[in-house]
């Protein structure tokens, strides 16, 4: 009944999108705390959609049936193919009404679009911080987590951003001078 009425009584209180299915709506939620509970068995990749992970199955990683006949890259699913070709042709018909950049792809014009507004669907689980994007906020998480995923070789430090370790190796240690 949903489907003809119209209903979306699931709404996503991060960026204000509706659903009208509850399993939709979880799926959707994957997206904003970046939880990826499918995982190829193969390669370690991992997935927000079984969907998505089904699609990666199909083809092995190194078999690419699809080959761009204007520079020869290869790809392992055609609507990728579909979208480099669309790269190389200018193709570009997702515009910022805002500043009038152009995309390719609508996802990027969406994540584009916050630069302009006030939006932050990105919220920390561990405080009140939010961010525009995804990549800020698992930037942010590692001061909770305590992660530092940058290792300088000469000295051993780690650090928590790369801008840290590029700024320590340029600067501070003394071993890589």
């Amino acid at each position: 009944m949903t489907i003809h009425t119209g209903v979306k009584p699931f709404a996503c209180d991060q960026c204000g999108k509706s659903f009208r299915k509850a399993c939709t709506f979880k799926i959707h939620l994957r997206r904003h705390s970046g939880e990826r509970p499918f995982t190829c068995d193969q390669c370690g990749k991992k997935f927000y959609r079984t969907d998505a992970l089904k699609d990666h199955l199909k083809v092995p990683s190194k078999e690419k049936l699809y080959m761009c006949s204007l520079c020869g890259k290869s790809f392992s699913q055609s609507s990728t193919l579909k979208l480099h070709q669309k790269r190389h042709n200018s193709v570009k018909d997702h515009v910022c009404f805002d500043c009038g950049k152009t995309f390719v792809r609508d996802a990027d014009l969406k994540k584009h679009q916050r630069m302009h507004s006030e939006e932050k669907p990105y919220k920390c689980s561990k405080c009140d911080k939010s961010f525009k994007w995804s990549e800020y906020l698992k930037k942010h998480e590692r001061i909770h987590t305590g992660e530092q995923p940058y290792h300088c070789p000469p000295c051993g430090k780690s650090f928590n951003h790369l801008s840290s370790l590029l700024s320590h190796t340029k600067k501070k240690c003394l071993k890589s001078q």
